[in-house]
């Protein structure tokens, strides 16, 4: 059965000790991708690395510490890594194709959809789109080194069947590992929770910036949106094809029932341009998941929007319990007329334990 399996490869799964990009590293990862690519999966590459591939270039003797000289390092090395990238999958006989995404390619719904139809099409031509956030201009991914967060994005906006977040620890332990010997590796996480959360800890690496807790936060999304997570180890020998197989050694994060593209968006992204306070009836009726909004259960309209822009969607306590597209404008809704405030197509609702 073909499966689309994106993986996200870390800074520290690219590079060697002093920092700089491990071509065989790379290599490896490659021989990976197309082993699967020639068992009909299609696959994409969330690639972190570009910093460390154009630094020395630059005459850098290290990676550099401040913003300006990252986002030249990363101006260089994109292209550097794209160069590699594209031998190697050339090698095997594969196309490779690059997009860079910022976190406007999600929060806006256009920008969303076409970076979905693109991604669609090149994954339809057999191409391997190798992903990463565009560091020279996203000066947030910069300081967060949060590729995981794009993975899990990306991941849950094609629906995959798996992300594979490679680091260079087998997964998720109980307790920090490389301090507690008796810490030990949870092989399946059914939910992530706030216990999750708290045994993930804080950032790792110094050559990355992102840790286990970024991993741990993409998987949650991901998961949300109905794409299961593996994590494990870039030094496991052919960890990515004995992830798709369910053979390799790592952590395992459950997924939920797969989520329609534009509830992903309206979920995750949209940004809340007002909100809606209901009563008791309409809350039980939308968590319920038995109908629309209705006008005569909003107790108070919040902000200026239009129809069609989100909204938040709140309780008689003013705790946030879903969001939806408004089916009418706000000076509309504010004087009752129409029936609908939110259509059921357009709402999406927060499960309690994650309130």
């Amino acid at each position: 059965m073909k499966k689309l399996i994106i993986v996200k490869a870390g800074t520290t799964s690219l590079t060697g000790p002093s920092g700089d990009i491990d071509r065989e590293k790379i290599k490896e990862i490659v021989r990976q991708l197309s082993a699967l690519k020639k068992e009909g999966h299609p696959v994409a590459l969330v690639s972190s690395g570009a910093i460390a591939a154009g630094f020395r270039a630059l005459g850098y003797p290290k990676r550099p510490a401040d913003l300006a000289g990252k986002q030249a390092s990363a101006a260089v090395g994109q292209g550097l890594l794209m160069e590699e990238y594209t031998r190697f999958f050339g090698q095997a006989g594969y196309v490779t194709a690059q997009l860079l995404l910022t976190a406007e390619d999600f929060t806006d719904h256009r920008r969303y959809k076409n970076a979905f139809s693109a991604a669609e099409m090149l994954l339809s031509r057999g191409a391997i789109p190798i992903i990463n956030e565009n560091d020279t201009v996203s000066i947030d991914e910069i300081k967060l080194g949060d590729n995981d967060t794009l993975a899990a994005r990306f991941a849950a906006m094609m629906h995959a069947d798996l992300l594979v977040l490679l680091t260079d620890v087998d997964g998720l332990y109980t307790k920090d590992p490389s301090r507690y010997p008796d810490a030990e590796l949870i092989p399946v996480v059914e939910t992530v929770d706030e216990t999750t959360e708290a045994l993930a800890g804080g950032a790792g690496s110094s050559v990355g910036t992102g840790g286990m807790a970024t991993k741990v936060r993409g998987a949650k999304l991901a998961t949300r949106a109905g794409v299961p997570v593996f994590v494990c180890s870039s030094k496991e020998p052919d960890a990515v094809i004995r992830a798709v197989k369910g053979e390799a050694k790592g952590t395992l994060f459950k997924a939920d029932e797969k989520l329609r593209t534009k509830t992903q968006w309206l979920a995750f992204y949209a940004p809340a341009a007002g909100a809606l306070t209901i009563d008791g009836g309409a809350e039980r009726a939308i968590t319920g998941g038995t109908g629309s909004l209705l006008l005569p259960g909003v107790v108070s309209v919040d902000g200026d929007f239009s129809k069609g822009e989100a909204v938040e969607i709140l309780n008689a306590d003013g705790e946030k319990i879903g969001r939806g597209l408004a089916y009418s404008d706000s000076e509309t809704m504010r004087s009752g007329e129409g029936g609908i405030a939110v259509h059921r197509d357009e709402l999406f609702v927060i499960r309690r334990e994650e309130r």
